[in-house]
């Protein structure tokens, strides 16, 4: 039989060294102690994403608030600009011009689907905000009424594109 050298029976008691060495010699102390960390750092990453994904939310609301904005705007921009257009119409029926009604009538019911709507000013009180007295009368009462429309003015969706020009009797 073949004897075992002693130098060959030394290499076989000890085990090799690496990874799996240092695995078998932790303590659970230290297993205790790198679940720890391992947890925590778990959480600062989850609170992490979650503010994350908070900002992403609040960004991305904010932004369709803009844009909603933007283009809320460019069409007010554009009803203001159509304003001239609505005070030919008035002048050409003013004027007794035939055909020019109808027309007037489709622009304006297609513009007050969008939000256009004319300020009623005749009998109202007077409103520095949607009226511009150009006129004062003279009259009975101490609060200032309009009494008449010298050009009607035009609100956007609630916001005044142009105040209506009046005359104005206190």
């Amino acid at each position: 039989m073949n004897e075992a050298s002693p130098e060959s029976a030394e290499a076989d008691a000890v085990p090799p060294a690496g990874p799996a060495t240092e695995q078998a010699t932790m303590t659970v102390e230290d297993l205790i102690e790198t679940l720890e960390s391992v947890t925590a750092q778990r959480d600062e990453y989850l609170d992490s994403l979650q503010r994350l994904q908070a900002d992403f939310e609040n960004f991305r609301r904010r932004s369709q608030h803009d844009s909603e904005q933007r283009v809320a705007s460019g069409l007010g921009r554009m009803a203001e600009s159509l304003l001239p257009i609505f005070d030919a119409f008035d002048a050409a029926m003013g004027q007794g011009i035939e055909g020019v009604e109808p027309i007037a009538n489709s622009l304006t019911v297609a513009l007050e689907k969008e939000g256009l709507e004319r300020i009623q000013a005749v009998g109202a009180p007077f409103d520095p905000n949607e009226h511009e007295a150009v006129l004062h009368e003279a009259g009975d009462g101490g609060e200032q009424v309009v009494v008449e429309d010298l050009r009607p003015g035009y609100r956007w969706q609630g916001r005044v594109l142009r105040a209506a020009m009046v005359k104005v009797q206190n």
